[in-house]
């Protein structure tokens, strides 16, 4: 995610073991046994790591003692000062001159450049926000309610949840289930207040989600409306200029008029005349295309980031052809990392991974984003400006791309930006995912003027975790109904605005005077087999490609060299014919647009002897425009998919529609016609422009494999309830035709290629093993064991987790045990914190579990809390399955909980943890082997 966001590492409630309701077979991994690689001549089983002191009481009893009394605990009161943060601190700064926070080690010092590092935060302190502005004036900072002597259990814990301090860090993921439980704290909180003020700050806070979404609404359209105008004020400058309004394009100067005086191509405005003019035009016309395109890559360089070696993840941008990272199998876990087990702490130098987050369309990052995984500075401002600018340049060049994937992308910036305006999800990152939905939704909405195939677009693709059920965290039907809204209020506002002048907020609109025959229904089956088939071979032409052209050395050292080639290639082509030099949404009109009296467009013949000659028009620009589709997708602009695609399959579309009118005019009489042959008028029994637009959505589907999503944005495009099943049909066939050419959709594909952990529940495995197949051994340094001691020293702390950074596990966990027993876990992100607090941690033993009874933690609440306690960061009681539970019900819980990692126990002991990263490519293992 673009913008940090606070959680607590508290746990005031714990999980149930989950086990299964009858023993399996035992598993064929060994008894618990511990293995040590950097040591083999350590003992096998769980040693202790400091002796001398009493043993603590019982597991039970430290457990009733976390899940009573932890939550009681102000940990406000063990922080050290408070810091004046700002956008340019560190994500756990510790005053006094104390250990940085450092999130990957042995990684080059960090400097304060989006260029040269990752973890920099890119938001400002949001204290003086709108939102705290505003509860302040209400009354309701925390600050006065304290000052009010209001104590007592409510307090606590709700201090609990609102503290600032730990931040999710860079490539790690969600904690759904604490964010959960973070808000039902402050929900019970806001509720316990009967007053009237607590009643109006109840309202208002019920009210935060409606304003935001409705404010997100509005900026998406405005960001869309000056988009739309900037980039028709200037496409047409390839071309020549308006002498009396030079902001104006050639449409709006000539007002549809053939022989136009005001507007003056580059040929003549240099003075030349006959074939020197046409040639002066062609040069004007190609250094036009290169230039816009190059200022577009160049303005997307500017977000350049790169990523230490030590996060393995092969790019996040839409490279197809980036050099995948070596894949290591650490202490048999299967997690991607670069770094083996004996050179963890090495410093081993690599090469770090460089991407752009405004490059491509975006979509597939929103979607893994929106799936719980953490990208800092994706969402950002800066990222919003760059892309909002280039892509307006790239759409000018005329290019081979759209702007709908890039509008979700700049849609979700905004929601992610305009989240800081209110606590509830600023501090949320359960909550403001729910928010980024319906920003996402919005983009779509105001780029095809589709609101409702936004919200489907909305629950279809950008959030996998929809697709369960409406009623899951992930997509809650309030969240849904807000989707709803917030589209609602992006389509009135573009409706306001009326970008395209037409007074209409669809990008081009059609409507079709006749009704589709019977016997066309077989020709729309045909076109979506083979609109499926196109968009399934482009996905894998667009493979191809990257993985031979974009890995010539050259091109991957110098982004820009690719973009200029391609821009070239684009200008030299395109000109030559009046198809591909068109704007992708004023060409895809053109196809779809039924015949009229106006035969200007020359796609509607007068009689059968100017079919073919159409047909041949056609079939070249299907060509052209298929290649310059393929060699453009990837480049180092913002560039969406949909439109291009799009095109591509309404040229195949008009073109089966030419042919299909042809054999009515050479058959009049034939009896599959069923009569209208003869009727007169070649439209009479074939409309061409339904083919083509029903191929369009085929295609489209073939390429994104979007569904549902696609047969309302159609419909809302012509505003055709008579067309909707001959769309539907195209778009369910061209779905199984691309899934049986190629399984992945292009956006899955990057997902794939990009290594990010997203399970996707969309792909259902079929499991043969269980838990105990993927259970890695269990390992001194990735265990906390406290058997003889519950003191542990700080360097060891440390070095466990310095290896849990070094293969990848950021988001990892130490889990506490006792005589082999689970009793607790720390996360990684909480144990570093709790480390950087310590004044001397080289001398320091650290409390990992309680050794009080209730009496004498009911005395504890007045002491002053020791910085050596880490009690409070332990989860004492984190989700287990038992060994032998089914891989299904693994799949379940990491789906649907949303869960980084499952404690897996055998017979009541320890035997280990399984990371989602793991549990990830374990699920990509079976879909390779073909078991999905």
């Amino acid at each position: 995610m673009a913008d940090k966001h606070p959680r607590r590492p508290s746990y005031p409630t714990y999980f149930p073991i989950i086990s299964p309701p009858m023993p399996r077979s035992a598993c064929s991994l060994p008894a618990f046994k511990m293995v040590d690689e950097e040591d083999e001549d350590e003992q096998t089983s769980l040693s202790p790591v400091n002796a001398g002191l009493a043993t603590p009481t019982s597991p039970v009893a430290a457990r009733r003692l976390h899940s009573a009394r932890t939550s009681e605990l102000d940990l406000r009161s063990r922080l050290p000062s408070r810091l004046q943060l700002d956008e340019n601190s560190n994500l756990l700064a510790f005053p006094d001159g104390a250990r940085n926070y450092t999130s990957a080690p042995n990684t080059a010092a960090r400097i304060p450049s989006r260029a040269s590092s990752i973890l920099i935060p890119k938001h400002h302190n949001r204290s003086g926000s709108l939102g705290v502005r505003l509860a302040t004036a209400l009354g309701f900072d925390r600050s006065r309610r304290s000052s009010r002597g209001e104590a007592g259990l409510a307090e606590s814990k709700v201090s609990l949840f609102t503290d600032e301090r730990v931040w999710y860090d860079q490539f790690t993921s969600t904690d759904w289930v604490h964010d959960s439980i973070a808000d039902a704290f402050r929900l019970r909180d806001l509720r316990s207040r009967k007053d009237f003020r607590g009643r109006l700050y109840a309202w208002f806070d019920g009210a935060q989600g409606w304003i935001l979404v409705a404010i997100i609404g509005c900026i998406t359209a405005c960001l869309a409306y000056c988009i739309t105008i900037t980039e028709s004020s200037i496409f047409d400058l390839k071309e020549g200029y308006c002498t009396g309004h030079w902001r104006r394009n050639k449409q709006a100067c000539c007002f549809a008029e053939e022989e136009c005086s005001a507007w003056r191509s580059w040929g003549q405005r240099m003075s030349f005349t006959g074939e020197d003019r046409e040639w002066a035009d062609f040069f004007s016309y190609v250094v036009f295309v290169v230039l816009f395109a190059v200022a577009a890559c160049l303005l997307t360089l500017l977000t350049k980031t790169e990523v230490p070696s030590n996060f393995a993840l092969t790019t996040l941008d839409e490279n197809l052809g980036a050099d995948p990272k070596p894949i290591k199998d650490t202490d048999n876990l299967g997690i991607n990392t670069a770094v083996q087990p004996h050179t963890a702490h090495m410093n081993v130098p690599a090469p770090p991974t460089v991407y752009y987050p405004a490059a491509g369309s975006g979509v597939a990052e929103v979607k893994v984003i929106l799936s719980g995984f953490v990208v800092h500075g994706y969402l950002g401002v800066k990222t919003l400006v760059v892309k909002s600018l280039a892509v307006i340049l790239s759409l000018a060049s005329g290019l081979s791309l759209g702007k709908e994937g890039p509008y979700v992308h700049i849609a979700t910036c905004v929601g992610n930006i305009a989240c800081r305006l209110f606590s509830k999800y600023n501090h949320n990152d359960g909550k403001r995912r729910e928010v980024l939905s319906a920003s996402a939704a919005s983009g779509v909405g105001v780029a095809f003027g589709a609101p409702i195939g936004g919200v489907l677009f909305s629950l279809e693709e950008v959030s996998p975790r929809a697709g369960l059920t409406l009623g899951s965290y992930y997509f809650p039907p309030k969240t849904l109904f807000r989707t709803f809204f917030c589209c609602i209020v992006a389509a009135l506002s573009l409706k306001f605005l009326n970008p395209y002048g037409t007074g209409k907020i669809v990008i081009f609109e059609v409507r079709y005077v006749t009704d589709w025959k019977f016997f066309e229904i077989f020709v729309f089956i045909l076109l979506g087999v083979l609109s499926g088939a196109l968009g399934a071979l482009f996905i894998k032409a667009s493979a191809i490609w990257a993985k031979t052209f974009r890995r010539i050395p050259a091109i991957k050292r110098w982004p820009v060299l690719e973009v200029a080639l391609v821009a070239l290639v684009t200008g030299l082509i395109s000109y030559w014919n009046r198809y591909t030099r068109l704007a992708v949404t004023e060409l895809l009109f053109e196809l779809a647009s039924p015949c009229k009296l106006d035969t200007s467009s020359g796609l509607c013949p007068t009689n059968g002897d100017e079919i073919p000659g159409i047909l041949r028009d056609l079939g070249t620009a299907f060509i052209v425009k298929s290649f310059l589709t393929t060699i453009t997708f990837g480049i180092k602009v913002p560039a969406g998919i949909y439109v291009p695609s799009m095109v591509v399959g309404g040229f195949l579309g008009r073109i089966v529609g030419h042919i299909v009118q042809f054999l009515v005019i050479i058959f009049p009489d034939a009896s599959i016609w069923g009569g209208c042959g003869s009727e007169g008028g070649l439209e009479s029994c074939v409309t061409p422009g339904v083919y083509a637009l029903v191929a369009a959505g085929a295609t489209m589907c073939g390429v994104t494999r979007l569904s549902v999503t696609l047969a309302v944005i159609l419909f809302e495009l012509t505003g055709s309830l008579d067309h909707v099943l001959p769309f539907s049909l195209a778009v369910l066939v061209a779905k199984w035709t691309a899934d049986a050419v190629e399984p992945l959709s292009i956006y899955d594909l990057l997902t794939d290629m990009n290594s990010y952990p997203l399970l996707d529940n969309k792909l259902r495995p079929v499991f043969t093993t269980d838990l105990g197949d993927i259970t890695p051994a269990v390992r001194s340094h990735r265990v906390i064991d406290i058997s003889k001691s519950s003191l542990v020293a700080a360097p060891l702390l440390r070095h466990k987790l310095e290896y849990l950074h070094s293969v990848g596990e950021l988001d990892g966990g130490l889990p506490v045990v006792r005589h082999n027993v689970l009793v607790g876990l720390i996360p990684a992100p909480d144990l570093e914190f709790a480390l950087d607090k310590l004044e001397n941690e080289d001398e320091s033993l650290c409390l990992m579990a309680q050794n009080t009874r209730w009496h004498e933690a009911e005395e504890m609440d007045d002491l002053e809390t020791d910085p050596t306690d880490f009690t409070p960061y332990i989860d004492p009681a984190p989700v287990a399955l038992d060994i032998h539970s089914p891989m299904d019900l693994v799949f379940q819980c990491f789906v649907k909980l949303g869960l980084r990692y499952i404690c897996v126990l055998r017979d009541g002991q320890y035997a280990g943890l399984v990371h989602k990263k793991s549990f990830v490519k374990y699920i990509k293992e079976l879909e390779q082997a073909g078991e999905t």
